[in-house]
């Protein structure tokens, strides 16, 4: 039996997404939002809607929630947007945005989030902590940086607070790391897959690619 919180979890969900990508490519090789005309450049920045609204009553309804008919290939964007449109009132979404440094997880955020979101972003907090640069982490800082992500990590666990969605930014190259994450928070995974080459390419300086590199390294599908 789903409930709404692990439907979109669940391999049968992922399986039929990845399935209706596969088939609604268009002639020419690009698959266009459903909402807004436009291309789906990112497989990450493709978001299955459901056209009938799923809720907890009629998500173990296969003709509703698995029905293809029932569902849009839309931008993440695009996504939040009918849901504003439409006043839908979803429970609080939290997702793990994770990928290598300089891949672009902070800009696809900012790109991608509501004025009424809540983000996490450790290497912000670093900045708003200190005088330093970003990436710039001295080690007197940890405690205090690691007990204020602790703090908003427990509004986001208890879903404390009016926000609508939450946004959870860090490079996470670890599964186990991330699986943990998932299962205390209960986060959807938002994987910004961007090569080495692009992310060094990217990189303001070498302690950067530093980062970058130990990134790769440990990295575990």
């Amino acid at each position: 039996m789903f409930t709404l919180s692990n439907f979109y979890k669940s391999k049968q969900w992922y399986n039929l997404v990845s399935q209706l990508k596969l088939e609604r490519v268009s002639d020419d090789g690009i698959l266009y939002c459903e909402h807004c005309g436009k291309p789906i450049i990112k497989a990450y920045d493709c978001i299955g809607h459901h056209i009938k609204e799923l809720t907890d009553s009629n998500v173990n309804d296969y003709e509703i929630s698995l029905n293809p008919e029932n569902v849009m290939l839309i931008h993440f964007k695009c996504h939040n947007q009918i849901h504003e449109r439409w006043g839908y009132e979803k429970p609080k979404q939290v997702y793990l945005v994770y990928g290598p440094p300089c891949s672009g997880k902070t800009t696809w955020v900012r790109n991608n989030a509501g004025r009424d979101d809540l983000v996490l972003d450790i290497d912000s907090i670093w900045e708003c902590i200190s005088v330093n640069d970003r990436y710039i982490k001295p080690n007197r800082l940890k405690t205090n940086v690691f007990m204020v992500r602790d703090c908003i990590l427990d509004m986001i666990k208890t879903r404390c607070g009016k926000w609508k969605n939450a946004f959870i930014i860090g490079g996470y190259p670890l599964r186990g790391d991330r699986e943990r994450l998932e299962q205390l928070i209960g986060c959807q995974p938002i994987f910004i897959n961007e090569s080495r080459e692009v992310c060094i390419a990217r990189a303001k300086s070498n302690d950067w690619v530093k980062y970058i590199d130990d990134w790769f390294r440990d990295f575990a599908i």
